[in-house]
Protein backbone atom coordinates (compact mmCIF):
# COMPACT_ATOMS: atom_id res chain seq x y z
CA UNK A 1 0.00 0.00 0.00
CA UNK A 2 1.07 3.34 -0.89
CA UNK A 3 1.44 6.25 1.98
CA UNK A 4 -0.56 9.11 1.83
CA UNK A 5 1.88 12.09 0.75
CA UNK A 6 3.70 14.53 3.08
CA UNK A 7 1.96 17.88 4.10
CA UNK A 8 3.68 20.92 4.45
CA UNK A 9 3.96 20.52 7.76
CA UNK A 10 4.92 16.96 7.64
CA UNK A 11 8.25 17.90 5.82
CA UNK A 12 8.78 21.03 8.11
CA UNK A 13 8.97 18.02 11.10
CA UNK A 14 10.86 15.83 9.65
CA UNK A 15 13.87 18.13 8.09
CA UNK A 16 13.20 20.62 11.32
CA UNK A 17 13.10 23.13 8.90
CA UNK A 18 13.43 26.78 10.12
CA UNK A 19 13.47 30.24 8.83
CA UNK A 20 15.81 31.27 6.04
CA UNK A 21 17.19 35.04 7.31
CA UNK A 22 16.14 37.83 5.19
CA UNK A 23 15.22 35.76 2.04
CA UNK A 24 12.42 34.10 3.28
CA UNK A 25 10.93 30.50 3.36
CA UNK A 26 11.83 27.75 5.65
CA UNK A 27 15.19 25.11 4.74
CA UNK A 28 17.76 23.11 6.33
CA UNK A 29 21.04 22.54 5.35
CA UNK A 30 21.60 18.66 4.56
CA UNK A 31 25.09 18.99 2.97
CA UNK A 32 28.13 20.78 3.30
CA UNK A 33 31.50 20.00 1.05
CA UNK A 34 35.08 19.76 2.80
CA UNK A 35 36.41 23.08 3.65
CA UNK A 36 38.52 24.55 0.86
CA UNK A 37 41.43 26.73 1.50
CA UNK A 38 39.43 30.02 1.36
CA UNK A 39 37.29 28.97 4.00
CA UNK A 40 34.43 27.95 2.02
CA UNK A 41 32.92 24.17 1.67
CA UNK A 42 33.23 23.02 -1.71
CA UNK A 43 29.33 22.45 -1.91
CA UNK A 44 26.24 22.85 -0.02
CA UNK A 45 22.75 21.61 -0.25
CA UNK A 46 19.94 22.44 1.18
CA UNK A 47 15.84 21.62 1.05
CA UNK A 48 13.63 23.92 1.36
CA UNK A 49 9.64 24.83 1.51
CA UNK A 50 7.72 27.72 0.39
CA UNK A 51 3.93 28.35 1.07
CA UNK A 52 0.72 30.41 -0.63
CA UNK A 53 1.21 32.28 1.78
CA UNK A 54 1.36 36.61 0.46
CA UNK A 55 4.72 36.95 3.08
CA UNK A 56 6.27 33.51 2.17
CA UNK A 57 8.55 33.84 -1.40
CA UNK A 58 12.16 33.79 -1.83
CA UNK A 59 13.31 37.04 -1.95
CA UNK A 60 14.92 38.35 -4.78
CA UNK A 61 18.62 38.32 -4.09
CA UNK A 62 21.75 37.17 -6.18
CA UNK A 63 24.52 35.04 -5.67
CA UNK A 64 28.16 35.09 -7.20
CA UNK A 65 27.72 31.35 -7.97
CA UNK A 66 25.67 29.41 -10.31
CA UNK A 67 22.90 27.52 -8.16
CA UNK A 68 20.94 24.75 -9.16
CA UNK A 69 17.66 24.25 -8.07
CA UNK A 70 15.50 20.56 -7.21
CA UNK A 71 11.68 20.31 -7.55
CA UNK A 72 10.90 17.17 -5.24
CA UNK A 73 7.23 17.32 -3.93
CA UNK A 74 3.92 19.75 -4.11
CA UNK A 75 3.35 22.13 -6.19
CA UNK A 76 5.07 23.97 -9.28
CA UNK A 77 7.48 26.67 -8.08
CA UNK A 78 7.51 30.19 -10.43
CA UNK A 79 11.25 31.90 -10.23
CA UNK A 80 11.49 35.04 -11.55
CA UNK A 81 15.21 35.79 -12.73
CA UNK A 82 16.57 38.99 -14.23
CA UNK A 83 19.74 38.41 -16.03
CA UNK A 84 22.88 40.59 -16.43
CA UNK A 85 22.16 41.66 -19.67
CA UNK A 86 18.99 43.55 -18.89
CA UNK A 87 16.83 40.44 -19.93
CA UNK A 88 13.74 39.03 -17.37
CA UNK A 89 12.04 35.74 -17.63
CA UNK A 90 10.18 33.25 -15.48
CA UNK A 91 11.31 29.91 -15.25
CA UNK A 92 8.74 26.46 -13.91
CA UNK A 93 10.00 23.89 -11.11
CA UNK A 94 7.45 21.44 -11.12
CA UNK A 95 6.73 17.51 -11.81
CA UNK A 96 5.08 18.95 -15.71
CA UNK A 97 8.87 18.23 -17.73
CA UNK A 98 6.48 17.07 -21.06
CA UNK A 99 4.58 20.69 -20.21
CA UNK A 100 7.85 22.61 -19.74
CA UNK A 101 8.29 22.77 -16.09
CA UNK A 102 11.62 21.80 -14.76
CA UNK A 103 12.94 18.88 -12.21
CA UNK A 104 16.27 21.21 -12.26
CA UNK A 105 17.21 23.92 -13.40
CA UNK A 106 20.75 26.24 -13.04
CA UNK A 107 20.50 29.76 -12.27
CA UNK A 108 23.35 31.64 -13.33
CA UNK A 109 25.86 33.32 -11.21
CA UNK A 110 24.88 37.15 -10.91
CA UNK A 111 21.36 36.89 -11.86
CA UNK A 112 18.74 37.79 -9.45
CA UNK A 113 16.06 35.42 -8.53
CA UNK A 114 13.10 35.11 -6.34
CA UNK A 115 10.02 32.52 -6.00
CA UNK A 116 6.83 32.00 -5.08
CA UNK A 117 4.44 29.22 -5.33
CA UNK A 118 2.76 29.13 -8.84
CA UNK A 119 -1.05 30.59 -8.81
CA UNK A 120 -3.53 27.85 -7.34
CA UNK A 121 -0.99 26.07 -5.68
CA UNK A 122 -0.30 25.56 -2.07
CA UNK A 123 3.01 24.72 -0.94
CA UNK A 124 6.68 24.09 -3.03
CA UNK A 125 9.51 21.76 -1.57
CA UNK A 126 12.58 22.02 -3.42
CA UNK A 127 16.44 22.07 -2.76
CA UNK A 128 19.30 24.23 -3.77
CA UNK A 129 23.16 23.21 -4.38
CA UNK A 130 25.86 24.62 -5.35
CA UNK A 131 30.01 24.63 -5.77
CA UNK A 132 31.34 26.28 -4.13
CA UNK A 133 29.20 26.00 -1.42
CA UNK A 134 27.00 28.86 -0.34
CA UNK A 135 28.04 31.66 2.75
CA UNK A 136 26.11 34.23 3.76
CA UNK A 137 28.90 36.85 2.35
CA UNK A 138 27.48 35.51 -1.19
CA UNK A 139 24.34 36.50 -0.87
CA UNK A 140 23.34 40.40 -2.10
CA UNK A 141 19.65 41.36 -1.28
CA UNK A 142 17.45 42.85 -4.05
CA UNK A 143 16.49 46.04 -3.46
CA UNK A 144 12.85 47.03 -5.26
CA UNK A 145 14.05 50.77 -6.12
CA UNK A 146 17.02 49.47 -7.99
CA UNK A 147 16.01 46.33 -10.31
CA UNK A 148 12.52 48.25 -11.34
CA UNK A 149 14.71 50.91 -12.60
CA UNK A 150 16.84 48.30 -14.14
CA UNK A 151 14.26 45.89 -15.03
CA UNK A 152 11.12 48.08 -15.56
CA UNK A 153 9.02 45.73 -18.04
CA UNK A 154 9.02 43.31 -14.98
CA UNK A 155 8.69 45.96 -11.98
CA UNK A 156 5.55 44.35 -10.42
CA UNK A 157 6.74 40.50 -10.03
CA UNK A 158 10.10 43.44 -8.78
CA UNK A 159 7.77 44.24 -6.27
CA UNK A 160 5.85 41.49 -5.09
CA UNK A 161 9.69 39.64 -4.62
CA UNK A 162 11.58 42.06 -2.75
CA UNK A 163 11.49 42.45 1.47
CA UNK A 164 13.15 45.84 2.93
Amino acid sequence: MTPPPPTAEDLIAHYGLEPIPREGGLFRRVWAGPERPDGRPAGSAIVALLTARPDDFSALHRLPFDEVWHFYLGDPLELLLLAPDGGARTAVLGPDVLGGQHVQFTVPAGTWMGGRVAEGGTWSFFGCTMAPGFTYGDYEHGDAAGLTARYPAAAERIVELCRP
